[in-house]
């Protein structure tokens, strides 16, 4: 029946017509619904687009239409406790010179030069005479030779551009191939060269990431704004890389909209650069520079001298640190010869200038520093800055013995100007500078006459014949003390490389015996130490046990003026001793005998030191001085030495003296600065001046 019905449709042409409009119908209908629905689908997407995406997409868009370029941060100023500044940053527009490499060398050098004749001429014509370059001097900039750069680095060849060279090259800018003029923060120093190797000085960031485990960290840096710049000034050595990041500031930006080609199409926006905080330091210049001046005077004076006792023919360097007793406060830190920072203005000095100065870049005070020898074998034959303490150490072993128990403030000893112990036929002796007899000492007399049997006898050997006490041998006793007055282990200044000193007791225990290496100690000749430990150790003696952290930094403030962090004096440990062992080394520093306090009108306890040390050929006497003042009221901790500086007494003590006298000059021993004493009064004060303890006279050769 169906295949009858089928058969009539097909067969009834009005049928047939009937059927086919209902499919295109359905299929028109069908057309328009999906269509309908792509294009509700299409609305909500650009729907989402704008009102979702769209901020974003519109803000990628702008981003691959800008083009950024960052502008280093200017660096914050570095200044002393009376506000002058020894390193400060300055904006300038500096000129640098990018070499035109040709296939022959001397064709690429011919056109430098010939561009340094064209500078000449507008440097004449439209720069600064004051700031004056010959030819010769825009050649040495370029470095030819690439001495100080690698072939494709720009060369700074003139900063703080005058306005009207500036607008001159910038107008002819196409007739001076490979010149760019850029802005750029320059770092100055001080001329009088104040604290050189404390303050650091800055090198090219390009020169240091990879070398320096410290700013190999700032390569993972993806702030823009903090990002460090591959041609960028950073600081390397002492403050200026001890505070980095907080002087250094933020980048800025330079922004440009640039077509698809790279073109910039429009003005250009500028995102400043943030200036880094600034620093105030402890140092006090004029402290600083007298301390330096009396270090090269001193040398000088010793290294020529007629005096027996006073010639030093060797002293060639020198190192000093004044530190306050009750705060940390490092007044002045000396390393001598020092030399002018400026030289690594644009981060980067030739092989020459290194070579000039390369012994003289580290600071003495903190870490091993030789002379200026020209071969090893030369050097080899003088003492570092890194010396065995001498007789400096007799204080603290008196203190020793004492808190030991090994003697009292009462027992004697009967000095005969010799000590011996080892087997017989085998004895090894120790005795007195120049074989002094000393008779009856007890400990305070035995600091005063510098007596070597008496701390051999009384503390070394006691302390060894003693043997170990709660589980702890004599020479971990020994080492127990030594570090808890700072020597041995770092001063926690913070200091880039800074050394421990080296510790030669338990070396000698090992290859000698732990007698020895006692009997030894208790002079000072088992341990070589710096100066900033020296002092810190002297500043632990007249505060009666209170290991201070030297500290470098009064006030860091913002760009305006704001403090943003003051200082706090920090006690890093502190040791228990009874008042009355503290007294009787007192008495006993207050007995030394040293040059070049004469006529002074403050008291003040002190200890000389001769350190002996075998360099290659011979055996090298090394002058080693403390002191603190006043004695009733401890101020100022001064720790001097001088490398083949021959006795303490001699050699070192006169520089301790300048060091005091200046500090009084300008900040005061007794609270007021005698400069503004003099200027009120009219006259010079004698205040806090004891005649029972002032000035020692002529000192005595056994003073060493």
């Amino acid at each position: 029946m169906e295949d009858n019905e089928v058969k009539k449709l097909q067969d009834d042409p009005q049928q047939r017509e009937i059927a086919n409009r209902r499919q295109f119908s359905f299929r028109l209908n069908l057309f328009f619904f999906l269509t309908f629905v792509l294009f509700s689908i299409l609305i909500v997407k650009l729907a989402v687009l704008q009102f979702v995406e769209g901020p974003t997409l519109t803000a990628e868009g702008l981003k691959k239409g800008m083009r950024d370029d960052a502008m280093p941060p200017i660096r914050g100023n570095i200044y002393d406790s009376t506000g002058h500044p020894i390193a400060y940053s300055t904006s300038t527009q500096s000129l640098y010179y990018s070499l035109q490499p040709e296939p022959k060398e001397a064709d690429t050098i011919a056109k430098a030069e010939q561009m340094a004749m064209e500078l000449d001429k507008v440097f004449s014509k439209y720069g600064d005479p004051a700031s004056a370059m010959t030819v010769g001097d825009i050649i040495r900039q370029m470095d030819l030779g690439s001495k100080r750069n690698i072939i494709s680095t720009p060369r700074r060849i003139k900063a703080n551009l005058t306005n009207e060279e500036i607008a001159y090259l910038m107008e002819n800018k196409s007739s001076y191939i490979g010149i760019e003029i850029m802005e750029e923060s320059i770092r100055n120093y001080d001329k009088s060269t104040i604290a050189v190797q404390l303050v650091g000085y800055l090198k090219k960031y390009s020169g240091v990431r990879l070398d320096s485990e410290f700013y190999r960290e700032k390569m993972k840096i993806t702030d823009r704004t903090l990002k460090y710049l591959e041609e960028e000034d950073v600081g390397f050595g002492g403050i200026e890389m001890m505070y980095q990041d907080i002087l250094r500031g933020t980048n800025g930006l330079k922004s440009y909209p640039v077509n698809n080609k790279g073109i910039i199409i429009g003005p250009m926006e500028i995102t400043n650069p943030q200036k880094g905080s600034d620093l105030i330091l402890t140092i006090n210049k004029n402290v600083q520079l007298k301390t330096e001046q009396a270090i090269t005077d001193h040398i000088q004076k010793i290294s020529t001298s007629s005096n027996l006792y006073e010639r030093a023919e060797y002293a060639r360097t020198g190192y000093a640190v004044a530190m306050e007793v009750d705060t940390g406060k490092v007044v002045a830190m000396a390393s001598m010869p020092d030399y002018d920072p400026n030289i690594w203005s644009g981060g980067r000095i030739s092989n020459e200038d290194y070579e000039n100065i390369g012994n003289r870049l580290s600071n003495g005070t903190i870490s091993t520093v030789y002379g200026d020898y020209k071969t090893v074998e030369e050097r080899n034959d003088h003492p570092s800055s890194i010396l065995n303490l001498g007789s400096t150490m007799k204080p603290l072993s008196v203190l020793i013995g004492l808190n030991e128990g090994l003697f009292t403030t009462t027992t004697r000893y009967p000095d005969k100007g010799v000590f011996s112990f080892g087997r017989e036929g085998y004895e090894t002796f120790i005795k007195n500078s120049l074989n002094h007899v000393y008779g009856s000492l007890d400990g305070a007399s035995a600091i005063a006459k510098s007596s070597n049997p008496f701390m051999a006898a009384m503390v070394g050997n006691k302390l060894y014949m003693r043997g170990n006490v709660d589980g702890k041998s004599s020479i971990e006793i020994w080492d127990d003390y030594m570090k808890q007055f700072g020597l041995g282990v770092l001063t926690g200044s913070g200091l880039p490389n800074e050394s421990k000193g080296v510790i030669d007791y338990f070396k000698e225990s090992k290859n000698g015996s732990s007698q020895s290496a006692l009997i030894y100690a208790s002079f000072g000749q088992q341990g070589k130490y710096t100066t900033l430990q020296l002092v810190q150790y002297v500043a632990m003696l007249a505060n009666r046990g209170k290991r201070m952290k030297p500290q470098f930094v009064n006030e860091i403030k913002d760009t305006d003026g704001n403090v943003i962090q003051g200082f706090t004096p920090e006690i890093l440990n502190t040791i228990d001793i009874p008042e009355q062992y503290w007294k009787e080394i007192e008495a006993g520093m207050s007995e030394v005998k040293s040059e070049g306090f004469e006529g002074v009108d403050y008291t003040y306890r002190r200890k000389t030191g001769t350190s002996e040390q075998d360099v290659a050929t011979r055996r090298a006497e090394n002058a080693v001085f403390i002191a603190y003042a006043p004695a009733d009221k401890p101020k100022l901790a001064v720790a001097v030495v001088v490398p083949d500086g021959g006795f303490g007494g001699y050699g070192a003590s006169p520089i301790a003296r300048q060091i005091f006298d200046a500090y009084d000059e300008e900040v005061g021993l007794y609270g007021v600065p005698k400069k503004k004493t003099a200027a009120n009064t009219g006259g010079t004060p004698v205040e806090g001046a004891d005649a029972g303890n002032t000035a020692d006279g002529t000192a005595g050769i056994a003073a060493e």
